[in-house]
């Protein structure tokens, strides 16, 4: 346990994640008081705490005489963080995986060109992937990268991790920017996604600099809204 942190927070936070591993949907319960400080070798009164905290993040609520469900289970992505779709997944407790939908060299379009600011004549990759935790589709991710920096990149490459891939050619990652926009998904983009028809999308447009300031990838990002949440701090100053 981390000593900084109360311990009610440190065990809504398993708790939390528990509950995205176990795949627990809307309306699903959860494990009374006493077994859940029992699990987490806690007292029945830090368990309160921490499950009230749950419901205060609107995640689980309580029905008097029942018991306490689940209200939602997204994932809550840190945009301040900088951190891969495989090191999110893995910190949660989930298998990541990732298929290749499409890979191919490309001229860059005037926006894409400008963005990665690549010269006259140069070549990007294009990838679509599909992007999973434990084989369930979470984000449908569109990347362009400069064929100048990344000549060897290929299918095999993008089923790992694309941010472990780069670090291992030598290259410090400083940033990434980005700016989430409104999305209305196609009939296709909800099929690739596993959605339901009501659903929405969460769209990220992003970009990455090493730290020379190279920009060395665009990404269009597609989250699905019920698996994802958007979280960050503002300090007023």
């Amino acid at each position: 346990m981390d000593s900084h942190t109360p311990l009610y927070k440190q065990v809504a936070n398993k708790i939390k994640n528990q509950i995205l591993s176990d795949h627990l949907d809307k309306g699903d319960a959860i494990p009374s008081e006493q077994k859940l400080a029992d699990f987490y070798g806690v007292s029945r009164v830090t368990i309160r705490q921490a499950v009230q905290t749950l419901v205060n993040e609107e995640i689980l609520y309580k029905v008097r005489g029942s018991g306490t469900y689940v209200k939602q289970s997204k994932i809550e992505h840190d945009i301040y963080r900088l951190q891969s779709f495989t090191e999110e997944m893995e910190s949660l407790g989930q298998n990541p995986s990732n298929q290749v939908l499409d890979f191919h060299m490309q001229t860059p379009v005037e926006t894409i060109k400008d963005t990665l600011q690549l010269k006259d004549g140069e070549k990007v990759f294009f990838i679509r992937r599909l992007r999973s935790g434990d084989g369930e589709p979470m984000i449908l991710e569109e990347t362009y990268m400069p064929v100048s920096l990344f000549p060897d990149l290929s299918v095999e490459v993008m089923t790992h991790s694309k941010y472990e891939y780069v670090e291992k050619k030598g290259y410090t990652i400083k940033e990434r920017q980005g700016e989430i926009l409104p999305f209305t998904p196609k009939n296709e983009l909800k099929k690739t996604l596993q959605m339901k028809d009501n659903s929405c999308i969460l769209s990220m447009n992003l970009w990455a600099l090493l730290e020379d300031d190279t920009i060395f990838e665009y990404t269009r990002l597609y989250f699905r809204s019920e698996k994802y949440t958007f979280k960050f701090t503002s300090k007023r100053f």
